[in-house]
């Protein structure tokens, strides 16, 4: 069994437990954008007990086909629709979400003995054992819909209980291999900077409830994510077929695909028609756009430092020329990207389009 194997089975059979293990039928708080408490557990998703993380069970745990890479963190998922309320599905979009949703993203490391984070690629421990003792949870962010709109929010965990966050912190670790990492939990403000990937409007929108990101088969619920969630009343008018991302290690699909699928989670936020960043002219979300819009052999705009002294975004079958790959595996702050979310180089996840055979090549 290969290793990115081991790592998903791995990942799948903790979602498994965290399904399993859940914190009971308590009632789920909904709270004004004002009133947000201090502790975690008062909303009632998620909370430790026992040493154990816990789920409540109104709440539905979910992955998505690929993730943000954010420093290697696993991440337990949750949604939690009002009973009798459903989500509204939309092919590409985000689906509208009744107020009153909650989406929950905990982010989490396996500890060695020593109390040294694991990666994934380094792991090999029992994720049936999800405990304050053997895993350091980070932090908690939760998206809730007020009837304002969408409203951001983060919650940092300190032994058995999280705190909320409004300035979001830097908190230094150390890794398996005792290489420090800086990790940052981003503050309200910061948050919305993601998540408004309308910038004109600069409303705040869920990034992975999306039907190219859910649609996937899962042991969690022994049927695909989308028709679980129709099962369950809390998503209606799905219609097939339903697009979906690849994930992307998984070698059985085409590295178009994976590329792609990578690029729309991680960068697409902000490089999409309407995004923050789409005064470069680079457009990184999975929809149809002019190859030269997706990067090939487009010059910069106004990159700066940024293009690493490379002169197009992609240069087909030359990652070492490329800006975009000059993005992915820097780690310096003024030039890498994503802009937030993480400080490591994901040296497994750093493919781009520019392993792509193509009939042209740029001028170089």
């Amino acid at each position: 069994m290969s290793r990115l194997v081991r790592e998903k089975l791995a990942v799948t059979l903790w979602l498994c437990a965290a399904l399993l293990a859940g914190c009971g039928q308590g009632e789920i708080k909904h709270f004004k954008a004002n009133e947000y408490p201090q502790a975690l557990s008062d909303w009632g998703i998620i909370e430790v007990r026992g040493e154990q993380l816990r789920v409540n069970d109104s709440a539905v745990v979910y992955d998505l086909n690929t993730g943000l890479f954010s420093d290697h963190a696993l991440k337990l998922r949750t949604v939690y629709v009002p009973m009798g309320a459903s989500a509204d599905y939309h092919p590409d979009d985000a689906f509208a979400m009744p107020v009153g949703s909650i989406i929950s993203k905990t982010f989490f490391y396996p500890k060695d003995a020593q109390g040294r984070l694991m990666t994934t690629s380094t792991w090999q421990g029992n994720p049936m054992d999800v405990s304050t003792a053997t895993h350091q949870l980070v932090e908690t962010r939760l998206l809730v819909k007020q009837a304002e709109g969408w409203d951001a929010v983060s919650y940092i965990w300190q032994g058995d209980e999280a705190y909320l966050s409004v300035t979001g912190k830097l908190q230094r670790f150390t890794l398996a291999d005792d290489k420090p990492m800086n990790y940052l939990v981003p503050s309200r403000n910061q948050c919305a900077s993601c998540h408004a990937t309308n910038h004109t409007t600069g409303e705040i929108r869920p990034i992975g409830i999306k039907a190219r990101h859910l649609n996937r088969p899962t042991n969690l619920y022994q049927a695909n994510q989308l028709t679980h969630w129709q099962s369950k009343g809390i998503l209606k008018g799905v219609t097939e077929p339903a697009p979906a991302n690849a994930l992307w290690n998984d070698e059985g699909a085409s590295l178009n695909h994976r590329a792609r699928s990578y690029l729309d989670i991680n960068c697409g936020h902000c490089h999409n028609s309407a995004g923050a960043a789409d005064t470069s002219g680079l457009l990184l979300d999975y929809a149809d756009h002019p190859k030269l819009a997706m990067g090939y052999c487009k010059p910069p705009i106004a990159a700066g430092r940024g293009s690493g002294g490379r002169l197009y975004s992609i240069v087909p079958g030359h990652p070492e020329a490329s800006i975009l790959s000059f993005r992915l595996e820097t780690n310096n702050p003024a030039m890498m990207m994503p802009e937030l979310g993480r400080s490591l180089v994901h040296d497994e996840g750093a493919v781009s389009y520019t392993h792509l055979t193509l009939p042209t090549i740029c001028s170089v």
